[in-house]
């Protein structure tokens, strides 16, 4: 019986090799070597003469071997072969390391075609580690014979120091060979419609290709293998979830929600209102919410979150927001018992439930929390706890759900029975992530902002090239206290001077106050921290004379907390802090922010950040303060983040710029990892198209009995970690 993509890769290519894959890749069976697609194709190039050949380009010779020879190298382990090859007029060096048995087959006298990048070694011309096809010593090829080979690709794969290209290459022709029938996820019915390959012949033209238009046509096809597998397990996700069993949470008339409403100082925005309603049918259905809410900074998804809790109070049940930070979460207690108001904060009794509070109040708060009568509780991370109990847990709310990995979330939404699920997000998330990684989700977009605000103007402040705009930016920032206002200064780092010279990523403010590492060959450290800076305006001649505080990760909570009511209470003048203040802080009278090293943020955490200004009836305004060049990648997120407000077009800025690798995020890997070819936004129209199809298969074949190949295709593809990793996004 042939071999089949579930054969294990010992019983194909032996026990030796299959460890060697296990260990540099995971791969167990022929169908996890098949989908370690090349990423990209050498094409050898022309024939050129050796004598005319461009040093530091890739050329192809024909050629016949002279000479072979072997010695031990002096500074490293192993041998290395040296092979002068010549096609009558001039001569070239092949040197392989470590491939002493390549000596058995490149004998003097062969003949073939020798392809590699041309380099000089004491004024001689070389191949290093060259790609060959030796003809049969029988075979006289002539120009055409060659030129064939030449335009032939060289699958180029994932390699490893341990495990080159060329070997996987080799394993991948064996398992091919062997390989028998190749189930095809794709219906007949829709392969056909799209003018697809057969499973079969996708594999073989992605991995032996023998001209480009194959490639082409094999990497359309495996990607709507990939779009098809994925979109057909969420759609799976979404009809298991309702399977499951909710306690409907109707509005009970003249209950608390109507009460609520009735005092609500201002008109809900028209996407509030629909939002609003679209959940509010979401807890009266027999099955669990499972909703996703975005929208701009300060759109009004806390309102819809607090309406939706109230909803959920009215037959007793509790509901649960958990933030990323005790800032947030205190800041969320604040706002909501506030909005709330005096009549109706005691009834529900909002409880703040953090790691950092003292023994004694979370003893209190855990107890509230458990005997039902805290109907609204917000924290942090405490709320996974197992200490962490509930009476009635009816609603989980997670707040900016990018900060979260899947089991945190999931381990909360366990301490009541199916309870409903509201995610929030301030980062705008472009329609193919949504589609992709929040397939199973239910997807509302609040767009509208409340009337009244005045608005954000952001510039950029490029002091490498104008230096003297930087002491400008300090002089603006004294000039918005002196009418009454309050400034931001935000930088990357606690203090720049400890930070390692690391590269970095744009990242949220993990208690050290850094970012994490960004792409290579961008700033090694950042030129401010919130020491220095703190240090530098306490010296300036304007801005040392007003009331500065910091603010950052590493401090206690209490500190923290003190600070920011103390900044919301117009006690202080300007703040200098890490990204701690990123996401809900409400400082109306706040309308400067100064972002220092502003290229080492990402697209979207300079849009968050930014939000904290222009809240009020006061203009805000944003200084993106860098040193970064014109022209460059960093430049570009910068420029990109004045150029626009809207958060939608800068999340798809983002996305292009970044890649959907850091924006997916590690915690939906088990989404990520069964994307090999699929690209995000380049395949905007097929994931959708996948969508529409996958729905249409389920709909008349729930259980996929009659579309076993495809069923197939979900088991090898999305395995039970992946699943359990969809089931809980």
């Amino acid at each position: 019986m042939s071999p089949t993509l579930d054969t294990t890769l010992r019983d194909v290519l032996g026990e030796k090799v299959s460890a060697r894959l296990s260990k540099a890749f995971g791969m167990v069976t022929i169908g996890d070597l098949l989908a370690h697609y090349p990423r990209r194709y050498a094409i050898r190039g022309e024939l050129t003469p050796i004598r005319g050949l461009p040093i530091g380009e890739l050329a192809t010779v024909i050629a016949e071997v002279r000479q072979v020879s072997s010695r031990q190298m002096r500074n490293r382990q192993g041998g290395m072969l040296e092979v002068v090859i010549t096609d009558g007029q001039g001569e070239l060096t092949l040197t392989f390391f470590g491939q002493k048995w390549r000596e058995r087959e490149l004998r003097p006298g062969r003949r073939g075609v020798f392809s590699g990048k041309v380099s000089e070694f004491r004024q001689k011309l070389q191949f290093a580690n060259p790609d060959y096809q030796l003809f049969d010593d029988n075979e006289s090829v002539g120009v055409a014979e060659a030129d064939e080979i030449v335009r032939t690709p060289i699958p180029i794969y994932p390699a490893t120091a341990q495990v080159p290209s060329w070997s996987i290459a080799g394993w991948v022709n064996d398992a091919l060979d062997q390989l028998g029938e190749v189930p095809d996820p794709v219906p007949a019915e829709l392969r056909a419609r799209r003018t697809l390959l057969t499973a079969r012949e996708a594999l073989e033209w992605i991995h032996r290709p023998e001209t480009s238009s194959q490639i082409d046509a094999a990497r359309n096809t495996l990607r709507m293998h990939e779009a098809l597998v994925l979109q057909t397990a969420l759609a799976q996700q979404r009809q298991l979830v309702r399977t499951m069993s909710a306690i409907r949470r109707p509005a009970a008339a003249g209950g608390l929600l109507e009460r609520f409403d009735a005092v609500l100082p201002f008109e809900r925005t028209p996407d509030q209102v629909t939002v609003g309603e679209a959940i509010a049918a979401d807890m009266t259905a027999a099955w669990p919410m499972n909703r996703l809410v975005q929208g701009e900074v300060g759109s009004g998804k806390t309102l819809v979150a607090l309406r939706a809790m109230l909803q959920v109070a009215e037959s007793g049940g509790q509901s649960a927001l958990i933030a990323p930070t005790e800032v947030l979460a205190g800041q969320h207690l604040r706002s909501m018992t506030k909005m709330l108001g005096p009549a109706l904060a005691p009834e529900l009794m909002p409880t703040l439930l953090t790691g950092q509070m003292s023994a004694a109040d979370r003893r209190k708060a855990a107890l509230r929390v458990a005997s039902g009568q805290a109907l609204i509780v917000i924290g942090t991370h405490a709320l996974l706890s197992e200490g962490t109990t509930f009476a009635d847990l009816g609603l989980v709310v997670v707040d900016e759900q990018h900060r979260f990995g899947v089991e945190q979330r999931e381990t909360l939404r366990a301490k009541g029975t199916s309870p409903h699920a509201l995610v929030l997000t301030a980062t705008p998330i472009p329609r193919t992530v949504a589609m992709t990684v929040f397939g199973d989700l239910d997807v509302s977009t609040i767009r509208t902002m409340p009337a009244g605000r005045a608005g954000i103007e952001t510039f950029v402040a490029p002091v490498a090239e104008k230096p003297g705009w930087f002491a400008r930016v300090w002089d603006r920032a004294a000039e918005e206290v002196e009418k009454g206002h309050q400034v931001f200064v935000v930088c990357s780092a606690i203090d720049a001077e400890k930070e390692t010279k690391t590269t970095i990523r744009p990242g949220a403010d993990d208690g050290t106050g850094g970012a994490t590492p960004l792409v290579e060959g961008e700033a090694a450290r950042p030129h401010w921290g919130v020491v220095q800076v703190a240090e530098l305006l306490a010296r300036h001649p304007r801005v040392g004379q007003l009331r500065i505080a910091t603010l950052h990760g590493k401090m206690p909570a209490d500190e923290k907390d003190r600070i920011m009511q103390s900044f919301a209470r117009g006690e202080i003048d300007v703040l200098v802090a890490t990204t701690v203040i990123e996401v809900g802080v409400d400082v109306p009278n706040a309308s400067t922010m100064v972002i220092l090293d502003a290229d080492r943020f990402g697209v979207s955490q300079l849009h968050q950040l930014r939000g904290r200004v222009g809240r009020g009836g006061v203009p805000g305004l944003c200084l993106l303060v860098t040193e970064a060049e014109a022209e460059s990648i960093a430049r570009s997120r910068v420029e990109a983040v004045a150029s626009t407000l809207d958060g939608f077009e800068l999340a798809e800025i983002d996305l292009e710029l970044r890649g959907e690798g850091d924006v997916l995020g590690d915690a939906q890997s088990g989404v990520r990892s069964s994307l090999r070819l699929l690209r995000v936004v380049k395949d905007a129209d097929l994931i959708a198209l996948a969508r529409g199809e996958a729905e249409r298969i389920l709909a008349d074949d729930p259980t996929l009995a009659a579309h076993p190949e495809l069923a197939d295709a979900l088991a090898r593809r999305v395995t039970h970690e992946e699943r359990a990793a969809l089931s809980k996004s």
